[in-house]
């Protein structure tokens, strides 16, 4: 079996796609080849995994439907791809499958690409009548290709490269070993209206510091730099640093950091999602998104939101101007759900010793 996987684009989204690729796996066999197509970026997400055999790397156009290079189709031809998968909903990537020969194609319908594609799926509803999570969904359709139920349970690894860049921003920036170091993660790519207020996040980190046992370390990507500068002047301690001044801020960094964090505090974007595929206990600040479509089935993460009547609005801007669901979620409340966290965690440690 030879079984090609078009990944979704979001980074969140393709780490709450590890459950699917890892029966996928077992799927294909030690004797099949799992193939996966895929933007540049996600590839940094999943590197370390042992699931996948091959990829081609694809990046959609800025505008318009766009169509791929001539070397992407020949390499999906190539490919002798027997079955596809697409955990994506665009007609770009159902057009792309139907390409590359693949004599089934399994995905959901919709968006006008029923005909291309061989087995199709009405998109999968929760028991409330809204959408099915999307962990669920992507199981659900791996499912119906053959694959075995499994867990939902998140999974990324990271490479020697990536602990190495950890390391070294430990010693740059003098931080106490990893069990000391809280992660607050602020941006997020899909837009300000998922944005704790900048002001909030200092005030948090300078709570946390306050109490002098851990050090904080605020996670940015490369368009979120001047967030996390702001946190760390305003925050005001040399115990609160930022990844803002490294030259480089790959995907594996974040994820060598949050792997060896004592606790993450993240806006629901991609970095949430790589501290429960670690297993880190995880606080998340919901606004306009909804909890409910990205469950994760993760004991260790609180989601906090004040639900609001306007809430989820699932816009990328607030468009009543406001901003109330993230602007009135207060630092008491986020930092009495860590200290809670912290305290929980420190009381199971000690048990473990006991017993």
């Amino acid at each position: 079996m030879r079984l090609g996987v078009f990944l979704p684009n979001w980074l969140g989204d393709v780490v709450m796609a590890t459950p699917a690729l890892r029966t996928m796996r077992k799927f294909v066999g030690k004797d099949g080849e799992l193939i996966w197509h895929h933007a540049a970026l996600r590839g940094e997400v999943l590197a370390g995994t042992t699931w996948l055999d091959q990829q081609i790397i694809y990046d959609k156009p800025s505008k318009g439907f766009g169509f791929a290079s001539r070397e992407v189709y020949q390499s999906l031809s190539a490919a002798k791809l027997d079955r596809v998968v697409l955990l994506t909903n665009s007609m770009r990537t159902a057009w792309m499958a139907w390409r590359s020969g693949a004599r089934e194609r399994f995905g959901y319908g919709g968006r006008g690409r029923l005909w291309l594609l061989t087995n199709r799926f009405d998109s999968p509803l929760a028991e409330d009548g809204g959408p099915l999570a999307t962990i669920d969904s992507y199981l659900q359709l791996a499912e119906a290709t053959g694959c075995e139920p499994t867990s939902p349970r998140l999974e990324l690894a990271t490479t020697d490269a990536d602990e190495a860049a950890a390391e070294a921003i430990w010693q740059r920036l003098g931080l106490p070993p990893g069990d000391r170091v809280i992660v607050l993660n602020a941006g997020s790519a899909y837009g300000d209206a998922k944005h704790w207020p900048t002001e909030h996040f200092a005030d948090l980190a300078r709570r946390i510091v306050d109490g002098g046992e851990f050090s904080v370390l605020v996670n940015c990507g490369p368009s979120e730099r001047e967030i996390a500068r702001e946190i760390v002047t305003r925050a005001n301690d040399r115990r609160v640093t930022s990844l803002a001044d490294e030259k480089l801020l790959p995907v594996g960094l974040s994820k060598a950091c949050l792997k060896r964090a004592r606790l993450l505090v993240t806006t629901d974007s991609g970095p949430r999602f790589f501290g429960i595929a670690f297993g880190r206990p995880v606080v998340t600040l919901f606004g306009p998104t909804d909890p409910i479509r990205t469950e994760t089935h993760y004991d260790a993460e609180t989601c906090l939101s004040l639900s609001l009547e306007c809430q989820p609005c699932m816009e990328r801007t607030c468009p009543l101007v406001h901003h109330r669901c993230m602007r009135d979620l207060s630092v008491d409340m986020v930092h009495r759900v860590v200290a809670e966290k912290l305290a929980r965690e420190a009381a199971c440690v000690t048990t473990m010793a006991n017993d």
